[in-house]
């Protein structure tokens, strides 16, 4: 077996399936939550996550609780993904009335 050159890696990193859905961010110290939609919800954790370990989050109350619990208080949950075959004309729609319900379902404060 030949491992696998980093162009070609690259390639099929750009070339995968995008995985629209929703998530949540959850404070377990204080049951906080933010709630937010994404094109790649399976990796959006890794984006999230080294925002706030920079203090480079633009969303300001996240980061004050990050900064104020520590990264060990928090998790990432996908609450839901769109099916692969979705149709693409009504997907975003979709997704912000799905991010609503699960905002208000969780009480939670928006992920822009």
């Amino acid at each position: 077996m030949q491992p696998i050159s980093r162009k070609s890696a690259i390639a099929a990193y750009k070339q995968r399936p995008s995985a629209f859905g929703v998530y949540a961010v959850i404070c377990n110290a204080t049951g906080e939550a933010w709630v937010g939609i994404s094109r790649h919800v399976d990796t959006q954790q890794n984006g999230l996550w080294f925002a706030l370990r920079q203090n480079n989050s633009s969303q300001v109350s996240l980061q004050a609780a990050w900064r104020l619990h520590g990264e060990a208080d928090f998790r990432f949950e996908e609450l839901e993904r769109l099916r692969d075959d979705f149709p693409e004309f009504g997907r975003m729609d979709e997704l912000k009335k799905r991010c609503a319900l699960w905002r208000a379902r969780l009480q939670a404060q928006p992920l822009l």
